[in-house]
């Protein structure tokens, strides 16, 4: 059984820092794209970041600068470490994990951790 558990979140005041980190079990970790997410309040879910098998990365023009987002394959692990933070920037952050299946791919959540930054 997959699961993506996602820990780091918590109370922070603008332009602080959080490192989130998605911790992987019951999947080929180092063959999955990792992604990370985030919902704002009333808000739909939105693509924060994705880092690929091989590392390559692709990050949301309004984190570009501020967030990195890496892979640990040995520790199963991914992360994303924000820095400069914005009240904007508050949220439940989601780890995506994307693996390729026979005829397309398959991707997993983790429960979310929440992100709330105050000015």
């Amino acid at each position: 059984q997959v699961q993506l558990v996602e820990s780091g979140g918590g109370l922070v005041q603008a332009r602080g820092s959080l490192r989130l980190s998605c911790a992987a079990s019951g999947i080929t970790f180092s063959r999955t794209t990792i992604g990370w997410y985030r919902q704002a309040p009333g808000k739909q879910r939105e693509l924060v970041a994705t880092i690929s098998t091989g590392g390559s990365t692709n990050y949301a023009d309004s984190v570009k600068g501020r967030f990195t987002i890496s892979r640990d394959n040995a520790k199963n692990t991914g992360y994303l470490q924000m820095t400069n933070l914005k009240p904007e920037d508050t949220a439940v952050y989601y780890c995506n994990a994307v693996r390729s299946v026979l005829g397309g791919t398959r991707d997993y959540w983790g429960q979310g951790t929440q992100v709330t930054v105050s000015s």
